[in-house]
């Protein structure tokens, strides 16, 4: 099992993973109720709360919640983070949980380019208009590829699940004085449109919302009790308050990790993602 927690004096085969707050230059402070600093806390911008569970964990969980768009930037995938020393790239998704009017997700560019054109519009400030800027709202789903051209804009609460890797390469940072990464983001980036890999599968209680190289990504709506067998890796994530899993209470705001055989509580709202795209998780 990756882990157990005691409820009562029953030993289960998930538990909750700790959540760390990150300071951000574009974050917020009006948090929702359940990431609200403690009284006296510092009056610095959270834009992202981390879950964190194994340090060798193949997936990462956090919060982001934007009051400004974030730097244009461009991860690596596992050929390019392995040539660094690294286990592996990034991939991720999000899923958006409320958004202003006008809010806003760059993904990939409006046209192919060469990686010299690229460089130049970084440069120049002309690849804000070169980021393909898409309207996004509540319940909207994005699978961004490691490679892929992006930015996340401002007014924005979101999950992003994405494989375990801290690395971003900034292309274009709006006049803000952190380093940008020029060569290696040109070097990993695909300066073309995104398109959606998977169009999502309802299957009953279960939508698979994304399936990537890396991961997938499912929504699991419960109207009464259910019995699963979770894949290695896996992580749970309320999108509501109610229902429980083996026995705990699951709450929105709290992630959760488990394998194996699983009784899950309904009524139940919660997202579920596992690396690989292979062997869905049985529900019964």
């Amino acid at each position: 099992m990756a882990g157990q927690l005691v409820a009562g004096e029953c030993e289960v085969g998930a538990h909750r993973l700790a959540s760390r707050p990150v300071e951000r230059i574009w974050g917020r402070r009006d948090l929702p109720r359940a990431f609200a600093p403690p009284a006296g806390a510092g009056a610095e911008p959270i834009g992202e709360i981390w879950f964190e569970g194994d340090a060798d964990a193949e997936l990462l969980v956090k919060y982001l919640f934007t009051s400004e768009r974030l730097s244009i930037q461009v991860h690596p995938d596992d050929a390019a983070a392995r040539a660094r020393g690294h286990k592996r790239g990034k991939d991720e998704a999000w899923y958006v949980l409320s958004a202003e009017p006008g809010a806003v997700i760059g993904l990939g560019l409006t046209q192919v380019v060469t990686r010299e054109a690229l460089r130049a519009a970084a440069l120049d400030g002309s690849i804000e208009r070169l980021l393909d800027w898409r309207p996004v709202a509540a319940g909207d789903v994005f699978y961004s590829p490691a490679g892929t051209v992006h930015a996340i804009g401002g007014g924005l609460s979101l999950i992003e699940i994405q494989q375990n890797l801290d690395l971003t390469f900034r292309l274009y940072d709006y006049g803000r004085p952190r380093a940008l990464h020029l060569d290696e983001a040109v070097a990993v980036a695909d300066p073309a449109p995104w398109t959606r890999p998977f169009a999502p599968v309802r299957d009953g209680p279960r939508t698979i919302l994304a399936a990537g190289r890396a991961f997938v990504l499912e929504r699991w709506s419960l109207s009464g009790d259910a019995e699963a067998d979770l894949p290695e890796g896996c992580v749970l994530i309320p999108l509501a308050r109610g229902g429980a899993i083996d026995g705990a209470p699951l709450e929105a705001g709290t992630v959760w990790s488990g394998e194996g055989p699983c009784s899950l509580a309904g009524p139940a709202d919660l997202l579920l993602a596992y690396p690989g795209p292979s062997a869905l998780p049985a529900l019964l």
